[in-house]
């Protein structure tokens, strides 16, 4: 597999004058030697040892510009996060941008839009949507943004019904690499426009997205758990009902393996589960219907099904919102035969021995297969399946056991396997060549070269890297 190496400027002109950078900007600026400099550098990813060089909690799209300003100045790199999901290197001497405080949110039920600033997260939009029959292509996290969500593709509930989140974007405002603002949409900057939807955030801070809302007038939706050994039985009928599930119905495969830890759910401390979780648009008799094959799989334990009021849709995988430590990996999957069922089972079922604390197989196929590369760099998905397998390093020891879990599961899907995997999936130094076809890439580095001659702007997954 390849590294990621992102495109570094050249060597300074002159020294990072962070006495400059503070009188320039409104917002809070930190840097090593700040009481509070381990805090404010960590991302929600903890094991990333982010080593950045200033940390500025931006107030306003001003302060953005400003910053990248400064940056371009004192050839200094300037990356973004409101939280860090998507952490996936050191940032050594790299200037972060925390966007939080951009949380606006303007709803337009008129236009069915909602224009929002870069540090809202998702289960902030769904609160504000909720009671509207509208929303955005949520994902399976109310922790993180929906900017940086989107702009990765954005596999949601919903994808199956309306496709891929980053062809939902209306417009954007960004300050580019030179630290010009600019109004992105099919009419104005077109090239961004194409990148952004689904090429991440290598070609500008975005500060405001504008999002296409979609029809939600009621979901039904929840998990179902059963104990871990009975894990091939319920890939096999969950496969069953994927295969004729209307685009309305999405359902995601979990295996959990829970640690006994006092903030685990007493019912679930110290077990191991098969799981199903199901999102439906629509009445619970219809959703009831696609259920019934997985009700009837016996030893079920626990039966969380119900109505969902819109606020709550991104809890519905049970994903943490708290900063975690993990190890993972993705591909997306051209089948799920019966075989791979049972190499997975042997790989971490309940006599696998895996130190795996999640292992996630989501239903894609409908809505997912059908955009267009001409309308966005997310294009579409042809295969069925995403795969998704994640291990917690909660200390050093676990790390080298995790890797060999993670290893074990690329090996059972291997012959299943596509080599791809979508954006937002890509871990820490996985290589961005993975996430879109040649073509595409080509022109995302195209449009990069163009809005960032200077490699000013650092992504989490950089267009122009090295082999």
């Amino acid at each position: 597999m390849s590294t990621v190496t992102p495109t570094a400027p050249s060597s300074p002109r002159r020294p990072a004058d962070l006495d400059d950078l503070r009188r320039r900007v409104a917002g809070t600026l930190h840097t090593p030697d700040d009481p509070t400099w381990d805090s404010v550098r960590s991302p929600w990813v903890v094991n990333i040892d982010q080593r950045p060089l200033a940390v500025l909690e931006v107030r306003d799209a001003a302060d953005v510009q400003a910053a990248v300003r400064w940056a371009v100045d004192h050839d200094v790199q300037v990356t973004a996060q409101p939280g860090g999901h998507g952490a996936g290197d050191a940032l050594d001497g790299v200037l972060l941008l925390r966007t939080r405080a951009l949380g606006s949110i303007e709803v337009d039920l008129q236009r069915q839009t909602v224009r929002l600033g870069a540090g809202v997260k998702a289960g902030e939009l769904l609160a504000a949507l909720d009671g509207t029959g509208l929303t955005f292509l949520a994902g399976s996290n109310p922790d993180v943004s929906v900017v940086g969500l989107t702009i990765g593709g954005g596999m949601s509930w919903f994808g199956r019904a309306y496709g891929l989140a980053a062809h939902s974007i209306v417009a954007a405002e960004l300050v580019d690499g030179l630290g010009r603002a600019r109004t992105v949409s099919r009419e104005d900057n077109p090239d961004l426009f194409w990148a952004i939807r689904g090429g991440g955030g290598d070609f500008g801070i975005i500060t405001q997205l504008e999002l296409r809302l979609h029809p939600a007038p009621a979901v039904y939706g929840g998990r179902l758990f059963w104990p871990l050994e009975q894990m091939g039985e319920v890939l096999r009928v969950f496969r069953a009902v994927t295969e004729s599930a209307p685009p309305e119905l999405t359902l995601w495969y979990h295996s959990y393996r829970f640690p006994p830890l006092p903030h685990v759910p007493e019912a679930m401390r110290g077990q191991a589960f098969a799981s199903v979780a199901m999102a439906y648009l629509g009445e619970a008799e219809e959703a009831e219907h696609w259920l019934a094959p997985l009700r009837e799989v016996p030893g079920l334990l626990h039966d969380l099904v119900g109505a969902v009021p819109l606020a709550e849709l991104a809890r519905i995988g049970g994903e943490p919102t708290d900063p975690t430590p993990n190890l993972d990996t993705s591909t997306l999957l051209e089948r799920l035969d019966d075989d791979t069922v049972d190499r997975l089972v042997a790989a971490v079922g309940a006599e696998s021995g895996s130190p795996l604390a999640v292992f996630q197989i989501r239903h894609l196929g409908a809505a997912f297969t059908t955009g267009s590369a001409s309308e966005g760099a997310a294009g579409h998905i042809d295969a069925p399946y995403q795969l998704f397998a994640l291990g917690v390093p909660a200390v050093p020891a676990l790390v080298e056991p995790i890797r060999a879990g993670l290893d074990r599961v690329e090996l059972a899907v291997a012959p299943v396997s596509s080599g791809t995997t979508a954006p937002n999936f890509l871990g820490a130094g996985g290589d961005v060549d993975r996430c879109w076809p040649a073509d595409v890439r080509a022109r995302l580095r195209a449009i990069k070269a163009d809005a960032d001659p200077l490699g000013t702007i650092r992504s989490n997954r950089p267009v122009l890297h090295t082999h």
